[in-house]
């Protein structure tokens, strides 16, 4: 198995690094509806279609504005942008994971958002330098199966995981971005050797390999393993259709990468105030409302709350995170996985 292109844009980003940078422009005032009707804004999209176009397409019946949309994966999308430079005709860039937006933010693509859009959501959710913002949350948990296992018995953090009492109890997905940037955050925290012990660990307990995070909740559902390492709203997507399925989520409570929430985000290329006008449509409530009741995700804006039965936010142990730094983590991280034979079966 190989990890997807995450590797390929993390190569380009020290080729683009290098290259001339987009001037800076003031792109703190939006036009207004009427003037903006006549205007297009050109996004590539890493977060799924299913997601994320319903929203755009309430954002163009409500504003005019065509949005063109580019989807693919955040890393493919974020290669693409890094190897197009300045010259790339996107406008904005929608991620799923905090580490592709500072990665581009660190090439210098990504122009400073207007402030009163950054005082929307909570500093830890944006780019420290100004340059992207979160749009939605997704917490790492554990999702499990209460018939199989309770919650009194389940780790408390990543290091847990490796105890050999859950040795094929369990299931990983290796080859998605979220396992990979959580595994990054991990190794931003607490550095290479002890991100390359807690791998070993991992292998050594011999977890059941998934290809996304929803196959590691049927499976959980279906009592193939106990329980897995996922994003919060997958088993809220699953209850959606079989609401007595069984399976819950735990919030892992001893801190540090267990208990991050990674950031789905987005920054702008070029100056354009229809550019502007979509995120600021993004933070609004309608579409903050959105990302809550439709996609289970956490709204990040704050004043909106999670769907109900979501654990708030605001009860969650978050780790502080400098995400320059997991976006620097992301490549020895990746390459760890790759050393660790996790990807294997």
């Amino acid at each position: 198995m190989k990890i997807p292109s995450l590797s390929i844009f993390l190569a380009s980003a020290l080729f683009v690094a290098g290259c001339q940078q987009p001037e800076t422009a003031d792109t703190s005032t939006a036009t207004s509806t009427a003037a903006a009707e006549s205007q297009s804004v050109v996004v590539y999209s890493g977060r799924n279609e299913k997601l994320i176009q319903p929203i755009l397409d309430r954002f163009s019946k409500a504003t005019g504005i065509q949005v063109q949309v580019r989807y693919g994966e955040t890393a493919e999308m974020a290669a693409t942008i890094l190897e197009e430079g300045p010259r790339t005709p996107a406008d904005v860039f929608i991620a799923q994971d905090a580490a592709a937006l500072g990665a581009l933010s660190k090439a210098g693509l990504f122009r400073p958002l207007p402030a009163e859009l950054l005082q929307k959501v909570p500093a830890q959710y944006a780019g420290r330098n100004r340059e992207w913002i979160g749009l939605s949350g997704r917490a790492r948990v554990i999702v499990y199966n209460p018939e199989k296992i309770t919650p009194a018995d389940l780790p408390s953090d990543l290091e847990a995981v490796t105890s050999p009492r859950y040795k094929g109890r369990f299931g990983v997905a290796p080859t998605n971005a979220s396992l990979q940037a959580q595994i990054a955050v991990y190794h931003a925290l607490n550095g290479a050797d002890a991100t390359q012990k807690l791998l070993a660990g991992m292998v050594a307990n011999e977890p059941r390999r998934y290809a996304r995070n929803g196959a590691i909740v049927d499976a959980v559902i279906a009592g193939e393993v106990d329980w897995g390492l996922v994003n919060h709203y997958y088993l809220h997507q699953a209850l959606a259709e079989r609401p007595d399925a069984p399976a819950r989520n735990h919030f892992m409570t001893g801190g540090g990468a267990a208990a991050f929430v990674n950031v789905a985000g987005a920054g702008i290329m070029k100056e354009n105030p229809a550019a502007v006008q979509l995120i600021e449509y993004l933070l609004g409530e309608e579409a903050q409302r959105y990302f809550a009741t439709e996609t289970f995700e956490y709204p990040l804006v704050q004043g909106i709350d999670a769907a109900a039965g979501i654990t708030p936010l605001s009860d969650l142990q978050q780790p502080d995170i400098d995400w320059s730094a997991v976006s620097d983590s992301l490549e020895p991280a990746l390459e760890l996985i790759r050393q660790s034979g996790l990807l294997q079966e």
